[in-house]
């Protein structure tokens, strides 16, 4: 299934969430054509579009997804080469974004320029656009970091008007004292648009009190960050 959608102005925007219909591929502007007209500040103001009983608070700390996922920085991919997938390469200095903590979950929002140094590997430094021959041979790929392990599903994501952009399902299981495992499952859509990347990461646990905040609210929000970073 590929997975990285976009579509030009006049194209049909698919529905938010995963399905089985598949999306067309295009390239995100590379980071010198970064726009001056957006501002990754301006993630903020989706905040509101979290359900009532969310504690809001600013990123700090591993602000990739796989950190959101509960990986150590001494994360594996198998194969190695998905890894990029859960942490795109960011230019860091531009790094601004929240989170919200309720009884449906976690709520991971970020936005930064485009490429940089990737966050977990200081070292790698990459453009930001999603390779296409990745979605083939990443479908399902595993990582792993101490105690903790999990599985990374592409799934499809919702088509942005000239935005790349790709879903992820995470499966994600780490071995506590005594033996206990604890799970958690994690929802996270990605977009490249206009030398900038944003992505939204759901992270939901089968003890959440609440009703559990889903894949179609990730990918909704996901649509509703790109267009207020726009403006």
């Amino acid at each position: 299934m590929r997975a990285i959608a976009a579509c030009a102005a006049a194209a049909l925007c698919a529905a938010c969430g995963p399905s089985d219909a598949p999306h067309s591929t295009a390239e995100s502007p590379p980071p010198s054509t970064r726009s001056s007209a957006i501002n990754p500040a301006d993630v903020a103001r989706v905040r509101g579009d979290l359900p009532t009983g969310y504690e809001i608070s600013d990123l700090v700390g591993r602000v990739a997804p796989v950190a959101f996922w509960g990986f150590g920085p001494q994360w594996v991919a198998d194969p190695p080469q998905c890894g990029v997938l859960s942490d795109p390469p960011v230019d860091g200095a531009t790094i601004r974004g929240w989170s919200g903590s309720g009884p449906g979950g976690i709520v991971y929002v970020l936005a930064a320029g485009s490429g940089g140094q990737e966050r977990s590997d200081p070292g790698n430094v990459s453009s930001s656009v999603i390779d296409p021959a990745l979605i083939g041979e990443c479908g399902t790929s595993t990582l792993s970091a101490g105690h903790t392990s999990g599985t990374v599903t592409i799934v499809d994501a919702p088509a942005i008007d000239a935005a790349t952009t790709l879903g992820l399902r995470t499966e994600t299981s780490t071995v506590v004292e005594g033996g206990t495992e604890t799970h958690s499952h994690a929802d996270t859509f990605t977009a490249h648009f206009d030398g900038y990347v944003t992505y939204v990461t759901v992270v939901t646990d089968p003890g959440s009190s609440g009703p559990v905040l889903d894949a179609g609210f990730a990918a909704a929000l996901l649509v509703k960050t790109v267009a207020a970073l726009r403006g």
